[in-house]
C-alpha cells in the first residue's frame, strides 16, 4: 500500500457544527465574504466563493446552542482558507480589523504569509496566501524548511492597497 494519493486531490469543503446558525452564517459570509449557496431552514447553510456548490458547511443538527470544544480535546486544529494573492489575504485582514475580530496569531511561514483566529464557535481558522514555490525556502540539499517568523500587518494591508 505504498501508492500515494493522486496529485489532483484536493480537500474539497469543510462542514461544521455551530452553535448558532446565524451567527455562523454572519461570520463567514458577513466578515470573510463567503456566498450563501443554500439554507436549510434554520438548522443548515451551505458557503462557498466562485459559485462552488460550497467550500463550508454549517448545521446545528447535534450542536443547537452548544458550548465550544474544551482546550486539551481531539477534534479540529483549524480549517485554513487559501487565498489566491497576498492582496487578497491582506483585503481579509482589512475585514477582520473592520469587524473588530481578534487575531490569535499572524505568521510568515516562508511559502505563506498566515492569519490566525477563532470563529464565533471557537473553531480554529488561518486565513493564508501560498507564495510562488521556487520561492518556498529550501536547504542545500533542496528539502523544504519552513519557518514560524513574525508577520509585517502593516505591509500585507498595503498589499491590498497595491
Amino acid at each position: 500500500m505504498s501508492k500515494t494519493i493522486h496529485p489532483g486531490a484536493r480537500i474539497g469543503h469543510v462542514h461544521l457544527r455551530v452553535a448558532n446558525l446565524d451567527r455562523a452564517i454572519a461570520f463567514y459570509n458577513g466578515v470573510l465574504g463567503f456566498e450563501v449557496t443554500q439554507k436549510m431552514g434554520d438548522s443548515a447553510a451551505f458557503l462557498s466563493a466562485g459559485g462552488y456548490h460550497h467550500h463550508i458547511g454549517l448545521n446545528t443538527w447535534e450542536s443547537l446552542n452548544g458550548a465550544s470544544p474544551a482546550p486539551g480535546t481531539t477534534g479540529l486544529y483549524h480549517l485554513a482558507i487559501l487565498y489566491p494573492t497576498r492582496a487578497e489575504l491582506g483585503d481579509a485582514l482589512r475585514r477582520l480589523i473592520a469587524a473588530g475580530v481578534q487575531l490569535d496569531g499572524a505568521a510568515d511561514h516562508g511559502v505563506s504569509e498566515a492569519l490566525y483566529l477563532r470563529d464565533p464557535d471557537g473553531n480554529g481558522v488561518e486565513l493564508y496566501w501560498d507564495r510562488p514555490e521556487a520561492e518556498w525556502p529550501r536547504d542545500a540539499a533542496g528539502t523544504l524548511k519552513m519557518v514560524t517568523r513574525p508577520l509585517d500587518l502593516h505591509a500585507l494591508l498595503a498589499a491590498n492597497n497595491e
